[in-house]
């Protein structure tokens, strides 16, 4: 699976996709793929406050419920709420099924992901 270049990432796989001061987070391919069959996703409300590396959420599959973390630190402005009857969608486009979009508050929290490039290898590393 390609990963997104123009996407950041996290070790817990999370995607990040930057426009300007605000981002998408979604999950990783690799991450639905480990996960299953996706039932059920917890998002916070709009106006919630994110930290990066703290837990935001969770998503629940027939295997195991898997909590989400933030790639950035900022302020939650709108939830997919598609994914609260078709959390499925997930599963078909992990890349394009965004979770929340984000209004940034540290920039500079981007440069602790890691790139399309760097992501795949941890992968690599982490299944071997």
């Amino acid at each position: 699976m390609a990963y997104p270049a123009s996407y950041r990432y996290t070790r817990e796989h999370e995607w990040i996709e930057v426009q300007g001061k605000t981002g998408k987070v979604g999950i990783t391919d690799h991450a639905q793929e480990s996960l299953g069959d996706i039932v059920f996703v917890e998002l916070p409300q709009p106006g919630s406050k994110v930290e990066q590396g703290k837990v935001f959420g969770s998503v629940e599959s027939v295997k195991a419920v898997s909590e989400l973390f933030s790639p950035v630190t900022g302020t939650v402005l709108e939830v997919n709420k598609e994914l609260e009857t078709s959390p499925e969608k997930i599963n078909k486009d992990a890349h394009s099924a965004w979770m929340l979009k984000l209004e940034i508050s540290d920039p500079a929290g981007l440069d602790r992901l890691l790139t399309a490039d760097q992501y795949e290898a941890y992968v690599k590393e982490e299944t071997a």
